[in-house]
Protein backbone atom coordinates (compact mmCIF):
# COMPACT_ATOMS: atom_id res chain seq x y z
CA UNK A 1 0.00 0.00 0.00
CA UNK A 2 3.13 2.32 0.60
CA UNK A 3 5.97 2.43 -1.01
CA UNK A 4 9.84 3.94 -0.19
CA UNK A 5 12.57 5.39 -1.25
CA UNK A 6 15.09 5.83 1.39
CA UNK A 7 18.40 6.92 0.35
CA UNK A 8 21.29 8.69 2.06
CA UNK A 9 23.03 5.93 4.55
CA UNK A 10 26.44 4.74 4.08
CA UNK A 11 29.84 4.76 5.91
CA UNK A 12 30.91 7.48 7.72
CA UNK A 13 33.76 8.28 10.15
CA UNK A 14 33.14 9.39 13.34
CA UNK A 15 32.55 13.18 13.96
CA UNK A 16 30.78 12.95 10.39
CA UNK A 17 27.57 13.89 8.68
CA UNK A 18 24.94 12.94 6.65
CA UNK A 19 21.39 13.31 5.14
CA UNK A 20 19.19 10.51 4.57
CA UNK A 21 16.51 11.12 2.23
CA UNK A 22 12.77 9.55 1.85
CA UNK A 23 10.20 9.53 -0.28
CA UNK A 24 6.62 7.94 0.43
CA UNK A 25 4.14 6.83 -1.72
CA UNK A 26 0.54 5.24 -2.10
CA UNK A 27 -2.64 4.94 -4.13
CA UNK A 28 -6.39 5.79 -2.75
CA UNK A 29 -7.98 8.09 -0.49
CA UNK A 30 -6.77 6.11 2.33
CA UNK A 31 -3.12 7.74 1.63
CA UNK A 32 -3.27 10.80 4.10
CA UNK A 33 0.30 10.85 5.89
CA UNK A 34 -0.49 11.86 9.66
CA UNK A 35 3.30 11.60 10.98
CA UNK A 36 6.68 10.50 8.53
CA UNK A 37 9.82 9.88 10.33
CA UNK A 38 12.97 8.36 10.64
CA UNK A 39 13.56 5.63 13.34
CA UNK A 40 16.60 3.36 13.91
CA UNK A 41 17.47 -0.06 15.39
CA UNK A 42 21.27 -1.20 16.87
CA UNK A 43 22.17 -4.82 16.30
CA UNK A 44 20.24 -6.33 20.02
CA UNK A 45 18.52 -2.89 20.27
CA UNK A 46 15.08 -2.24 20.21
CA UNK A 47 13.82 -0.28 17.24
CA UNK A 48 13.56 3.54 18.52
CA UNK A 49 12.66 7.01 17.44
CA UNK A 50 15.23 9.52 15.82
CA UNK A 51 13.06 12.00 14.64
CA UNK A 52 9.93 12.47 13.15
CA UNK A 53 7.14 15.20 11.63
CA UNK A 54 3.34 15.55 12.32
CA UNK A 55 1.27 16.64 9.69
CA UNK A 56 0.99 20.22 10.61
CA UNK A 57 4.36 20.64 10.62
CA UNK A 58 5.38 19.69 14.37
CA UNK A 59 8.66 17.78 14.80
CA UNK A 60 9.60 15.17 17.47
CA UNK A 61 13.11 14.17 18.56
CA UNK A 62 14.24 11.76 20.41
CA UNK A 63 16.06 13.37 23.54
CA UNK A 64 19.43 12.18 22.99
CA UNK A 65 19.85 12.96 19.39
CA UNK A 66 18.13 16.01 18.95
CA UNK A 67 21.55 18.32 19.40
CA UNK A 68 22.56 16.25 16.46
CA UNK A 69 19.50 15.25 14.29
CA UNK A 70 17.38 17.68 12.37
CA UNK A 71 14.15 16.03 10.12
CA UNK A 72 12.52 18.85 7.64
CA UNK A 73 9.67 17.47 5.35
CA UNK A 74 8.36 18.45 1.73
CA UNK A 75 4.41 17.79 2.51
CA UNK A 76 3.95 17.98 -1.28
CA UNK A 77 5.90 15.46 -1.92
CA UNK A 78 5.55 13.19 0.86
CA UNK A 79 9.63 13.36 1.53
CA UNK A 80 11.44 13.95 4.65
CA UNK A 81 15.60 14.75 5.08
CA UNK A 82 17.23 13.86 8.29
CA UNK A 83 20.37 16.01 8.92
CA UNK A 84 22.74 14.01 11.13
CA UNK A 85 25.89 16.30 12.93
CA UNK A 86 28.66 14.63 14.97
CA UNK A 87 28.03 11.28 14.21
CA UNK A 88 29.10 8.27 16.97
CA UNK A 89 30.38 4.97 16.52
CA UNK A 90 27.03 4.33 18.87
CA UNK A 91 25.06 5.36 15.97
CA UNK A 92 26.06 2.99 13.39
CA UNK A 93 22.15 1.53 13.01
CA UNK A 94 19.55 0.39 10.21
CA UNK A 95 17.51 3.25 9.88
CA UNK A 96 14.06 3.12 8.86
CA UNK A 97 11.51 5.62 7.37
CA UNK A 98 7.94 5.44 8.66
CA UNK A 99 5.20 6.59 7.68
CA UNK A 100 1.70 6.43 9.86
CA UNK A 101 -1.86 6.55 7.97
CA UNK A 102 -4.36 7.92 10.57
CA UNK A 103 -7.21 7.11 8.40
CA UNK A 104 -6.37 3.20 8.35
CA UNK A 105 -4.77 3.33 11.55
CA UNK A 106 -1.58 1.72 10.41
CA UNK A 107 2.27 2.49 10.50
CA UNK A 108 4.66 1.52 7.16
CA UNK A 109 8.22 0.73 7.07
CA UNK A 110 10.51 1.26 4.81
CA UNK A 111 13.28 -1.60 3.80
CA UNK A 112 15.58 0.34 5.52
CA UNK A 113 19.22 1.96 5.03
CA UNK A 114 22.35 0.94 6.85
CA UNK A 115 24.50 3.96 8.39
CA UNK A 116 27.58 2.47 9.64
CA UNK A 117 30.01 5.16 12.13
CA UNK A 118 34.14 4.34 11.54
CA UNK A 119 36.41 5.43 14.07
Amino acid sequence: QVQFVESGGGRVQSGGSLTLSCAASGTGSMFRIYEMGWYRQAPGMERELVARVWRGGVTDYNDSLKDRVTISGDNAKNMVYLQMNSLKLSDTAVYYCSVYLDSIGKRFWGQGTQVTVSS
